[in-house]
């Protein structure tokens, strides 16, 4: 990182959250004067460093009040879910997030904020199979089915940020950034709405016999630890002064029953047994992506490889979460 960062005011929006908490930490750690949102869940852990502010941010109101007098804006705010809700319930997704995101970006625009970034998916890429996708294959077909509505509404927040970064008469710096499976401690442990890696940690250290994985197994996917995705959103603050959209993950694909085997060895959870269950909702088969521009761009490679990322996340779950 470049220069100081001891008066730099930037906002988190959904600080409380699993990507805002962690990224709170890190700007903290790093100098930075944080200001965080708050909506219905409150901090798990409230650093003591950081201002936060109550606020709903599908009120244009409250977005105009947390944005002001900020550098850089940290859009974390979002309507999430796993795969089970966004079968059973799409719409959830869309029209909340559609709202944060529009009025936020304008918001942060009126108050001449220097860089927005905000967080897509890999989930809304077309399918490309076993062949890892690049930045400019976003909109070169449909998402894949089952991501849809939640790839769709990721979609059009891309082109808010890009009429803000580009095409507006004096353009504010947004970053697009597409995470893939980002995992690690304060992610969402609840069974009804947490992704595949923290579910399959509850499962493991709650010793649960048998363990039910949902789909076959072979699905495959690029999980990378939180602390690393973090990192990648900071840098590019740092070393990016225009409309940019990276791909941030680990580079390599596992497929979910590596991701158990790792998990269950880290756990030293021996000889489980084990069911797969096809009934269940599965995403797409393959998603990988390609990582050479976050390389190229902001000088970044993710760090912590899985079976390190996963043991450093049970230590926390087992040490924080488990009451």
């Amino acid at each position: 990182m470049s220069g100081s960062y001891k008066k730099t005011k930037v906002l988190v929006a959904g600080s409380t959250g699993f990507i805002g908490t962690n990224i709170v930490n890190n700007l903290v750690s790093k100098g930075f004067s944080v200001r965080g949102t708050i909506h219905k869940q409150q901090p798990r852990y409230k650093n003591p460093e950081v201002e936060y502010v109550q606020a709903d941010l599908t009120l244009m109101e409250d977005c105009q009040k947390v944005v002001k007098d900020c550098e850089y804006v940290f859009m974390a705010a979002a309507n999430t879910a796993g795969a089970a809700v966004m079968k059973s319930n799409p719409l959830s997704q869309v029209v909340p997030n559609v709202v944060m995101n529009s009025q936020m970006l304008q918001a942060a625009y009126e108050n001449r904020v220097s860089k927005f970034v905000w967080i897509s998916s890999s989930a809304a890429y077309p399918p490309t199979g076993d062949r890892p996708t690049t930045e400019s294959e976003m909109f070169d077909g449909e998402p894949y089915d089952a991501y849809y509505f939640v790839g769709w509404m990721k979609r059009f927040g891309e082109i808010t940020c890009r009429m803000y970064g580009e095409k507006v008469k004096t353009p504010m710096t947004t970053i697009v950034v597409r995470p893939t499976n980002v995992y690690g401690p304060y992610d969402d442990y609840d069974p009804a709405s947490s992704h595949v890696t923290a579910a399959l940690i509850r499962k493991v250290v709650e010793r649960q016999s048998p363990i039910v994985v949902w789909g076959d197994g072979n699905d495959i996917r690029d999980i990378v630890y939180v602390d690393d995705f973090t990192e990648a959103m900071i840098r590019s603050v740092d070393k990016l002064n225009q409309y940019t959209v990276l791909n941030i993950g680990y580079g390599e694909g596992f497929t979910v029953k590596q991701i158990l085997s790792t998990i269950l060895k880290c756990d030293d959870y021996k000889n489980p047994k084990i069911v797969f269950d096809s009934t269940k909702p599965s995403m797409i088969p393959v998603r990988l992506v390609d990582v050479k521009a976050a390389k190229s761009l902001i000088d970044f490679e993710a760090s912590v490889n899985m079976e390190e990322g996963l043991a450093k996340t049970i230590k926390w779950y087992r040490e924080c979460e488990i009451k």
